[in-house]
């Protein structure tokens, strides 16, 4: 007696006949695929025909000829208040320590919790609206309460912190009082925004890292995340100040020092990491940190990533590296699809070896390696059934996607951010034909163009142009 066909699985979306990079652990790719959905999850993954046969669906998408679909990008790192409303601002020949004190910090303090809460939407608006789905804060919130309220009504995954230092640089600082004051912060926020639950949004240490976190606060920062189960990120190493202040008042360089009080692992997601020496990278790849490459920053800031940054070195050891944007007024878009193409061919360049960085290791760093620095390796960062259902759709009706023939090599040298054409976070479609489903986008333009020159006017900043404008 033949067994009855099984009866097929309700769901609440199909798309099918679609271009599919799973980003699975064998990175299939699916000429002919389908990805279905129900609820927050996916359900099945693989070719149409057998999909189809598996599922009932309230609402189906034909791809047929028109769309790829990836997994959600993942930012590990970008600045998402001050920066974005104050873009373009920073002069284009300002040097690292120019950029960070005379321009950015001051930019910083002159924002208003309502600039951070539009600043926040501005970011994720762009985020979204170029594939990112989840992003790592870089750790200058001043105002964590309005930007938490601002981004719940965006619809994008995050994890993110209040600005968190505590070293004593003015003889007259009481070095326990700032301590225990920015322990207290990461605590609170910490118990306010918990990971619990699996929430879109919740709360990391975000050290602002460099020299401005004493060991104390490295220890305590570890131990929370520790009993969380949160992540860390901090800046380390974007300038040879970094090493050098370690040097001098530690007698080692940053991450060797690091190493030393336990605060390197898993959890730790260290940003630029590119003046080190070969026992840093020796100690990264040992215990298994993280190192966010922001190849944007780098060009914009003459950082030196090409010429001095051990990148290649780390990923032959088995770094996980991860990427990010950084912040706009280092030149930079929150297209992690830029920042994609710029990785694959900086060091290709730099070392004149094409086999360095291929598109295929670039995509997992934009994806999966980013979700296993987030602590979401088994929710995000790729497309199989019980993950998240964090996905986008590409639009093939376009030139740079025609005729596709790799479709990896055409995600990193040909497409960008512009080519997104619908988004879904945890699966609730937040973008839609080019277009944010949650945010008005109109008001928010309004704003933003009102807000950004106030905050550089309270900052007493002008804008310096080369060129005069009439």
């Amino acid at each position: 007696m033949t067994p009855p066909d099984p009866v097929p699985t309700p769901v609440d979306l199909l798309i099918r006949n679609a271009w599919i990079v799973t980003m699975d652990a064998e990175r299939r790719i699916y000429r002919d695929g389908a990805i279905a959905i129900a609820g927050d999850r996916i359900v099945a993954v693989g070719p149409s025909a057998a999909v189809e046969r598996q599922v009932a669906p309230r609402e189906t998408i034909d791809a047929r000829d028109r769309f790829v679909v990836t997994p959600g990008l993942v930012n590990c790192h970008i600045h998402i208040t001050g920066e974005p409303i104050t873009r373009g601002s920073v002069p284009d020949d300002a040097d690292w320590r120019t950029n960070v004190f005379e321009w950015l910090v001051p930019t910083y303090m002159a924002q208003t919790p309502a600039d951070e809460q539009l600043s926040a939407t501005l970011a994720a608006l762009e985020m979204l609206r170029t594939g990112t789905t989840c992003f790592v804060e870089a750790g200058t919130i001043l105002n964590l309460d309005p930007v938490m309220e601002a981004l719940a009504g965006t619809g994008i995954r995050g994890r993110l912190g209040q600005w968190v230092q505590d070293r004593a640089f003015a003889p007259e600082d009481d070095q326990a009082a700032l301590t225990a004051r920015a322990v207290a912060a990461m605590e609170a926020q910490a118990a306010r925004y918990p990971l619990r639950g699996d929430p879109l949004l919740a709360t990391w240490p975000c050290l602002v890292g460099h020299n401005t976190a004493t060991d104390d606060l490295w220890r305590e920062a570890t131990a929370l995340a520790a009993e969380t189960g949160a992540g860390i990120t901090a800046h380390m190493s974007a300038d040879p100040a970094d090493p050098e202040f370690y040097l001098e008042t530690a007698g080692c360089r940053a991450i060797t020092h690091l190493a030393r009080i336990g605060a390197l692992g898993p959890h730790l997601s260290l940003t630029h990491a590119i003046h080190l020496d070969d026992e840093e990278v020796a100690l990264l790849a040992a215990s298994g940190t993280n190192v966010t490459h922001c190849p944007m920053t780098a060009m914009k800031g003459a950082y030196g990533a090409t010429a001095m940054g051990k990148f290649p070195e780390m990923a032959a050891l088995g770094v996980n590296l991860q990427l990010g944007t950084d912040g706009n007024n280092n030149g930079n878009a929150a297209d992690l699809m830029r920042a994609m193409f710029v990785t694959a061919g900086l060091f290709k360049d730099s070392r004149r070896d094409g086999t360095l960085f291929s598109a295929y290791r670039v995509l997992e760093m934009g994806t999966i390696n980013g979700a296993r620095g987030a602590q979401m390796a088994n929710s995000i960062g790729s497309l199989e059934p019980g993950k998240k259902a964090d996905f986008v759709l590409h639009d093939r009706d376009r030139p740079e996607w025609r005729p596709l023939l790799n479709v990896v090599n055409q995600l990193i040298y040909s497409a960008d951010g512009r080519g997104v054409h619908s988004v879904w976070v945890e699966g609730r479609r937040v973008v839609d034909s080019y277009r944010s489903t949650l945010i008005d986008e109109e008001k928010l333009y309004a704003e933003v163009e009102v807000a950004g020159p106030a905050v550089l006017a309270r900052a007493g900043m002008t804008v310096p142009s080369a060129w005069p404008v009439l």
